[in-house]
């Protein structure tokens, strides 16, 4: 058992209850596109003070630097900064340096790595099914090679949706250096290659459309009807999607229906043609692929559901709330909340060509991005949903580690996950990324953050974390303790090397003295890694602010 004592375990609670929570390939980016990304930061800031003014309300202060920074960071490569990048971007006076720190961390394969891990969540999402985790590690593997490519998010989506009509992609095995047999197999194999699963995860995640609730009945408050849902997984029925006629025995009748162009209702015996979610009906070829025919419809430029969905995504992303999600339950899927910016969103994707990084680049230089947590007052959701304010947001698992990862020197060989492309992936459950993810789970809503009673006891008392606020596991906290310098200066160093902030006057009065005095068992040495292991559990850490 890996306890800290309790006089230990107070003293740090104690400790940190002093620290208050603060309210690759690509083209190059040339003038012209620099001007086009931030026009449309200054559309969307306008357009949100202009809904301001409308409803009398004030939106909360920038945040500074540091916090700015922090943010900045955990977005863009899942973990906090290191600690000369910090005070390099809070020292200089460059009216350019939000835009040439985002540059540098978008060139960066930790980016690509993270946003991978983004994709992979959102189309796959997370589960305890190891049968299905099997094929996490290869997805995730797929999606970094693409988005290190800069391939556009419809050439994404339209590979994800015929993968399992490709015979290399449908090859066995996680091979060789290369990447040679990475593919999105596991979307199918994740909702088990039946049409019902496809067809609701493929209209959730790539039209931003749920119809999942119309599979057995209408639903009473969503314009969806059963007819329509079986209509739009006839796409997907059979394994064979070349039009060739099958049979499916209702009690004493066989009922005949075209795989990939129709299916049988369940329960009504009732063959309805494969449609579009728009009603129309696909003009077919003698050897037309239907989830390719599917794919082109769902990723066309002309298709506003897609466009909108990959631009919701992103913004629920940097700004911890969908522009779908209504605050009262809605009548139909059309945007409760601002469709004005939705459009707008998509509009700009669409005209250039589904490149996700301009839209990132165009929300992380907002106004509305670099927002302050705090305010005079307690957070609302219609603050979040007027994005008054950056919500505070719950870090996912990923940058959890990352970011301890960051903070205490884990030796590289433990910082990544498994690669997929060598050996065996279930070896992923015992590294130790891969088990303490597998300790985390995600919140439907980031803003609304929660922390289970075995994750909090695995952060302050579990191996994991002791191991790592121990001078003899952490060569900087090691190399802070012993050094002839005043232990006002070493609070210093940890508050800005676990928090990315200089702490404030009161925090480090209030530390020091606890240190000085050697906490529970008046030894220096032990009260600083107290003070380390209180900071790493503390809110401030463990959210996005």
């Amino acid at each position: 058992m890996f306890c800290r004592p309790l006089g230990i375990v107070l003293a740090g609670i104690v400790a940190m209850a002093l620290l208050a929570a603060p309210g690759r390939a690509q083209g190059p980016v040339t003038p012209a596109y620099k001007e086009e990304v931030l026009q449309l930061s200054k559309w969307i800031d306008d357009y949100l003070e202009r809904r301001w003014k409308e409803l009398n309300v004030k939106p909360a202060p920038l945040a500074d630097d540091a916090i700015f920074y922090r943010r900045l960071s955990l977005d863009l490569v899942g973990r906090i900064p290191e600690l000369l990048d910090v005070r390099d971007f809070m020292d200089s006076k460059r009216p350019d340096k939000h835009w040439e720190h985002t540059e540098r961390y978008l060139a960066t394969d930790l980016a690509s790595r993270h946003f991978a891990n983004f994709w992979r969540t959102q189309i796959i999402g997370r589960t305890s099914n190891q049968q299905f985790q099997f094929f996490f590690p290869q997805f995730e593997a797929w999606l970094e090679d693409r988005i290190k490519k800069n391939t556009p998010l419809n050439q994404i989506t339209q590979q994800i949706l015929t993968a399992q009509n490709n015979p290399q992609a449908m090859q066995s095995g996680f091979g060789g250096p290369g990447g040679q047999a990475l593919s999105p197999v596991g979307f199918f194999a994740v909702n088990e290659g039946k049409a019902e699963n496809l067809a609701g995860s493929s209209a959730r995640v790539f039209l931003g459309v749920k119809i999942e609730c119309a599979q057995c009945h209408k639903h009473p408050f969503a314009k969806w009807t059963r007819e329509q849902f079986w209509e739009f997984a006839a796409f997907f029925s059979g394994p064979n999607q070349f039009g060739q006629p099958q049979q499916v025995r209702k009690g004493e009748k066989q009922v005949s229906f075209v795989p990939g162009r129709e299916i049988v209702i369940p329960e009504v015996n009732k063959v309805v043609k494969a449609k579009f979610l728009n009603g129309q009906e696909p003009q077919w070829g003698a050897f037309s692929d239907s989830r390719k025919v599917l794919s082109e419809w769902m990723t066309s430029a002309e298709n506003p559901y897609f466009s909108k969905a990959m631009a919701d995504h992103l913004w629920a992303y940097f700004f911890g709330v969908s522009l779908f999600e209504p605050i009262l339950e809605p009548n139909d899927d059309s945007p409760v909340t601002h469709p004005e910016l939705l459009d707008k969103l998509a509009q700009e994707l669409v005209a250039h060509k589904f490149d996700q990084l301009f839209l990132i680049r165009a929300l992380v230089h907002t106004k509305a991005y670099q927002r302050s947590s705090g305010g005079p007052e307690l957070a609302t959701k219609e603050d979040y949903h007027l994005f008054l304010r950056m919500p505070i947001r719950s870090l996912t698992p990923e940058q959890i580690y990352d970011s301890i990862a960051a903070a205490t020197r884990i030796p590289q060989s433990d910082y990544t996950n498994f690669d997929p492309r060598f050996g065996n992936p279930f070896a992923m459950n015992n590294t130790p990324r891969g088990q303490f993810l597998a300790k985390f789970g995600t919140q439907d809503r980031r803003y609304d953050p929660q922390t289970s009673i075995l994750q909090a006891l695995f952060m302050m008392n579990g191996k994991f974390m002791t191991d790592r606020t121990r001078t003899d596991g952490n060569e900087d906290l090691k190399f802070l303790a012993r050094q002839a310098t005043t232990t006002r200066r070493k609070v210093e160093s940890m508050v800005m090397m676990v928090l990315s902030r200089p702490p404030r006057a009161e925090e480090t009065d209030r530390l020091v003295a606890y240190v000085e005095g050697g906490g529970p068992s008046r030894n220096l040495e032990r009260a600083l890694e107290d003070v380390y292991w209180a900071l790493l559990n503390s809110p401030e850490f463990l959210l996005n602010h």
